[in-house]
């Protein structure tokens, strides 16, 4: 399963913080961003997804994350 999300991260070094705390509330995500899209791209892949929380844990690190419909 993939999840795509759209988010407010600009920079690379945020965006390494950030897969850093999702990597370990999650083990077997795969994340990734895309900063090159114009919608800065947060791409997940697992088995499940927790979709909320991760839209929880950005927002609490004091970015913007929505996800694509």
């Amino acid at each position: 399963m993939v999840e795509i999300f759209k988010t407010n991260v600009r920079r690379k070094a945020d965006t390494n913080y950030i897969i850093t705390f999702l990597k370990s509330l999650f083990p077997d995500y795969k994340v990734n961003f895309d900063l090159e899209d114009c919608d800065k791209i947060l791409r997940v892949e697992a088995d499940k997804i927790d979709c909320i929380n991760i839209i929880e844990s950005l927002n609490y690190m004091g970015f913007l994350c929505f996800e694509f419909e």
